[in-house]
């Protein structure tokens, strides 16, 4: 058996093991898309409602080159916060609340390798938004209510950027979202651009300035799974992800 039919068998392993049973055959041809973290049956649910196929990665960093080359779509998905020191500030709030030093060091470096070393779609969702960024040089804000004097825990609106991504995606400039975050994007990373703000100008989201798609977002589009804009977001992020881009040379 091929290693690439090994890999796709392993996608269906893994969603077995989460209690996710597609009647599908073992070697079709739906873009396999990889997630790290814990709590991501929700990811895999609208990943596979969107057309993809998830493949679960422990945080093995010597795993990093198979997933580069077999992978078609990366999603980092959601947990608690970057050491301050990854950006520049030497002091820490006292609301911080860090990442594990293992998942850490394997989203970092597969990160950082992935935007550098392939053309692939990646969507980072909130966490994953803070950790795209500080990948690109950019800083976050530690905590919005002790630096901004608002609240980002509860649902609100966004407003895209008129040439955004987002915007030809949700195909309008307005949309509401969920929230769930303290954190946020403060200086935009090397090559990222701002995508969207919420009403207090706290950036809702962030995406790589080319036709790439790489996407960052604030909110949980995995929780709002029958929301039609959300699942126009993940629609687009499968969609990238069909086209088998190969590993950049």
């Amino acid at each position: 058996m091929s290693e690439a039919k090994i890999y796709r068998r392993v996608a269906v392993i893994g969603l077995a093991v989460l209690g996710l049973i597609f009647l599908r055959p073992v070697f079709d041809d739906r873009p396999l898309i990889g997630i790290s973290g814990t709590s991501v049956v929700s990811y895999a649910e609208a990943i596979n409602a969107a057309g993809g196929r998830v493949v679960m990665l422990s945080y093995d960093r010597n795993q990093i080159p198979d997933h580069l080359a077999k992978l078609d779509g990366l999603v980092l998905p959601g947990g608690a916060d970057l050491p301050p020191s990854m950006y520049g500030d030497e002091e820490v709030h006292p609301t911080v609340k860090l990442v594990s030093d293992e998942r850490l060091a394997f989203e970092y470096e597969l990160t950082k390798r992935w935007i550098k070393e392939t053309e692939k779609p990646l969507l980072g969702v909130c966490l994953g938004c803070q950790l795209l960024n500080v990948v690109q040089g950019g800083s976050l804000i530690q905590d919005i209510p002790s630096e901004v004097g608002s609240n980002h825990r509860e649902g609100h609106p966004v407003t895209f950027e008129e040439n955004a991504k987002l915007a030809a995606i949700f195909e309008k400039r307005e949309a509401e979202v969920n929230s769930s975050h303290h954190q946020a994007v403060k200086e935009v990373g090397e090559g990222l651009a701002i995508a969207a703000r919420a009403p207090d100008g706290v950036v809702e989201a962030i995406e790589l300035m080319s036709d790439r798609f790489v996407v960052g977002v604030q909110w949980h589009p995995e929780r709002m799974s029958e929301d039609i804009d959300q699942k126009k977001l993940f629609s687009s992020f499968i969609e990238a992800a069909s086209q088998k881009t190969p590993v950049a040379k």
